[in-house]
């Protein structure tokens, strides 16, 4: 077995940052995500898509009035691991989330919003490099 993680690019679409934008994803065992910038935040989303599009979790991504080339665009992908079962956002070749459908857990650069506990338990929300790595990883199951 390989330790090279396998995910896979769903999702891409050129955008403009404080430009009314929405990515959806939705893959074969129903696990969806979305990313949506409503011109003043971005924002990606766990989706159930089971339960008339009930939002599941929230990670900010960016304040529009923060981002420094906005002017410039940019390229959004949504990516999924290999058994579908975590979604990646990329911005620009730079991940800025993960959902993991399996454990019920979302992570961003900036861990905010906290945890609603409700479909995420997790208390540690923060996206790092290592764990980018870690999640890119396909569970055996």
């Amino acid at each position: 077995m390989s330790d090279k993680p396998n995910i896979f690019i769903y999702e891409e679409q050129t955008f403009t940052v404080g430009q009314e934008t929405f990515v959806d994803s939705t893959v074969e065992n129903n696990n969806a995500v979305i990313f949506e910038d409503n011109e003043e935040t971005g924002y990606f989303y766990a989706i159930d898509r089971n339960n008339n599009l009930d939002i599941l979790d929230a990670l900010h991504i960016y304040n529009v009035s923060d981002v420094i080339d906005k002017d410039k665009p940019s390229i959004v992908r949504i990516l999924w691991t290999e058994d579908l079962k975590k979604a990646f956002l990329s911005i620009n070749n730079y991940y800025h989330a993960v959902f993991d459908f399996d454990n019920k857990a979302g992570y961003c650069r900036t861990g905010f919003p906290s945890s609603n506990n409700k479909w995420t338990l997790i208390s540690e929300r923060h996206l790092t490099d290592d764990l980018i790595i870690e999640l890119s990883k396909t569970s055996n199951n």
